[in-house]
């Protein structure tokens, strides 16, 4: 293949060779899949529905939801289709799609993650000031700036990466299409100014983990400043849940694309990019649902008020 304009389609790593396999990873894939959108339908569902969550926690949190489910949904399904099917390719607009939607959402995710770092400090930090600092309008400003940030950034990397003329085959190593396995099939030294936007986009995103870091220096030292033990226990509550969703995004990225290059292999980057790309959106509802005792509430609401309407539906049929 001389250049990307003879590309009518690249060739995604299967999870498997034999066909039983395929079977069992596609039944994996897809309880992974419906397990994430009903624990991030659950949270969307009773954040909108409860009025006490109607703050900004739960509204970034809300938000947070909408990535996940983006981000697993641009992933998951074609992989469970190539699964099932016995199938490997992925058409070429089909693959530019996947890199903008899931850069798009992995950008505004990290994004967001931060901005909910602002909010835990003011909450902590600076109570009195915290109706002011995060009032509705700036809230709808700061997840509209997170959103449009991951917009930005995923159009910019998704057009120059796509631009670039591919003449090393179209064999993309890897489950999903994502920008460093598309930049291996290029042959032209213009892919450096992917690599320098890169760079850009790394030089961001450590700003982004610097903010987050100060922020819970400052959060911890008012903690350990409270003097009751139950108030530091309900401190710690509505931070412990997103510093350990942070840690997991971060700490997975990290390994996956700054692993070094004499441990990598394509059935280790397989697990790593699966790790990094499918296992927060599934596991952050978990977290999040875990230690608090609100949102544990308004689910309990939830699906008490679900069950409940079909039976006083059916009760009152029988009267009739």
């Amino acid at each position: 293949m001389s250049n990307s304009s003879s590309i009518t389609e690249f060739l995604l790593l299967a999870f498997a060779d034999t066909l039983e396999l395929q079977l069992l990873h596609f039944w994996l894939l897809l309880g992974i899949y419906l397990a994430a959108l009903l624990g991030n339908g659950l949270i969307i569902t009773a954040i909108a529905c409860d009025h006490h969550l109607h703050t900004p926690m739960y509204f970034f949190l809300l938000n947070l939801s909408l990535l996940d489910l983006g981000s697993i949904s641009t992933t998951l399904p074609k992989a469970m289709d190539n699964s099932l099917w016995d199938n490997r390719d992925i058409s070429y607009l089909g693959c530019a799609a996947q890199v903008f939607f899931f850069l798009f959402l992995i950008s505004a995710e990290f994004s967001l993650l931060t901005i909910m770092s602002y909010d835990r400090y003011v909450a902590i930090c600076k109570p009195l000031h915290y109706g002011t600092l995060l009032g509705s309008r700036a809230c709808v400003l700061m997840a509209a700036a997170a959103w449009g940030t991951g917009f930005l950034n995923s159009l910019l990397h998704t057009a120059n990466t796509f631009s670039l003329p591919l003449c090393k085959g179209n064999a993309v190593e890897q489950f999903f299409c994502e920008i460093p396995q598309i930049l291996k099939l290029s042959c032209s030294h213009s892919y450096r100014r992917e690599i320098g936007l890169i760079m850009v986009s790394a030089c961001l995103g450590f700003g982004c983990f610097v903010f987050i870091v100060v922020s819970y220096v400052q959060i911890f030292r008012a903690v350990l400043r409270i003097p009751s033990e139950q108030g530091r226990h309900k401190a710690f509550s509505t931070c412990l849940p997103h510093l350990v969703v942070v840690f997991l995004f971060i700490s997975m990225s990290i390994f996956a694309y700054l692993k070094p290059p004499s441990i990598s292999s394509p059935s280790l980057d397989l697990v790593v990019s699966f790790l990094y790309s499918v296992v927060p959106p599934a596991v952050n509802p978990l977290i999040y649902s875990m230690r608090n005792q609100e949102l544990k509430d308004a689910l309990r609401n939830l699906i008490t008020r679900c069950y409940s309407e079909p039976i006083n539906s059916s009760s009152s049929s029988k009267q009739l």
